[in-house]
C-alpha cells in the first residue's frame, strides 16, 4: 500500500469536510440573522401600528417560533363532567399561589387526571378558575378542568380529557415552524380590531375547529384574549383568523 497516497487522501477529505462543516454553519447563521431582522422589522410594524390604533398590547409578547404539526386527539368519555360535579372537599382557592400548591390544591379535589393540566389566568373570571389540559409544553385551548366557586369556596367542577393519538404510519403532516406572535398580532391589529382595544394575553397552543366528533384535529394556533372577554384564534401555520362567536364562546 502507498501509505503518502492514502495519508494524502485522508488528509484533502478532512480539509473537505472541515470545508463543507463551515459553509453549513455560515448558512445557518445567515438564515438565523436574517430571522431576526425580519421579526425585528415586523416588531417595529406592530409598534407603529399599536400607537396608531391606541392599542393595549401586554409587554411578554411570546417571541418563541418552534415548528409544530397538527395533532389528532381522542376525548375520554369516562372524564368527561359537563355538568358540575361536587368536589370531594370544598376549599378555597388562591390563583396567586405558585405551580406546586395548584397540584396541592387539585390532589384534594379528587378529580382524575389533574397532573396533565395547568391554570390558566386569562382564562378563568368571575369564580370560574380554568385549567388548560397540556401536550408538551403548550395547551390545549378545548380541553378544559374548570373549579366553580360558590360562596368563596370551590364546590364543584367540570372536565373534559383526552389521549392524544400517534402519529400514523405514512403520515405526511410535517412539522412546520410557527408564525410569529407578532405577525398574528398585525393581522388582527389591521383587520379585526377596533381603535382603543386591549388585549391582555397572547399565548401559543393548539386549538380545534367546533366538531361533534369524539376524535377531532387541533392546530397550533395563537390564542389573543381581549379585555371585553373576545377570545381571537389565529392558525400559527397559515395565519387564519378565527373570530369569537360571542363574548363567552371561547375563554
Amino acid at each position: 500500500m502507498d501509505w503518502g497516497r492514502a495519508k494524502t487522501i485522508l488528509i484533502l477529505s478532512f480539509l473537505i469536510l472541515n470545508i463543507l462543516l463551515a459553509f453549513q454553519l455560515l448558512t445557518s447563521r445567515a438564515d438565523l440573522l436574517e430571522f431576526e431582522a425580519d421579526n425585528s422589522g415586523v416588531a417595529e410594524e406592530l409598534q407603529k401600528l399599536v400607537k396608531l390604533k391606541n392599542i393595549q398590547v401586554p409587554a411578554d409578547i411570546p417571541k418563541d417560533v418552534p415548528k409544530l404539526r397538527e395533532i389528532v386527539v381522542k376525548f375520554d368519555e369516562s372524564l368527561t363532567v359537563e355538568v358540575p360535579k361536587p368536589v370531594a372537599e370544598p376549599l378555597r382557592f388562591d390563583p396567586l399561589i405558585n405551580r406546586s400548591g395548584f397540584r396541592d390544591i387539585l390532589a384534594k379535589t379528587g378529580i382524575p387526571k389533574t397532573g396533565a393540566y395547568e391554570y390558566d389566568p386569562v382564562g378563568s373570571t368571575g369564580g370560574t378558575y380554568v385549567f388548560q389540559q397540556m401536550y408538551g409544553r403548550l395547551p390545549m385551548f378545548d380541553v378544559q378542568l374548570k373549579l366553580l366557586e360558590q360562596n368563596g369556596m370551590v364546590t364543584s367542577y367540570t372536565q373534559s380529557y383526552v389521549e392524544v393519538q400517534p402519529e400514523a404510519e405514512g403520515d405526511e403532516l410535517k412539522e412546520q415552524k410557527v408564525i410569529t406572535a407578532y405577525i398574528a398580532l398585525r393581522r388582527l391589529i389591521e383587520n379585526y380590531l377596533p381603535n382603543g382595544s386591549v388585549i391582555r394575553g397572547v399565548q401559543l397552543g393548539y386549538h380545534e375547529q367546533v366538531s361533534n366528533s369524539q376524535t377531532r384535529n387541533m392546530w397550533p394556533s395563537w390564542r389573543v384574549s381581549l379585555g371585553n372577554g373576545l377570545t381571537y384564534y389565529v392558525h400559527a401555520l397559515n395565519g387564519a383568523v378565527e373570530e369569537p362567536l360571542n363574548p363567552k364562546s371561547r375563554q
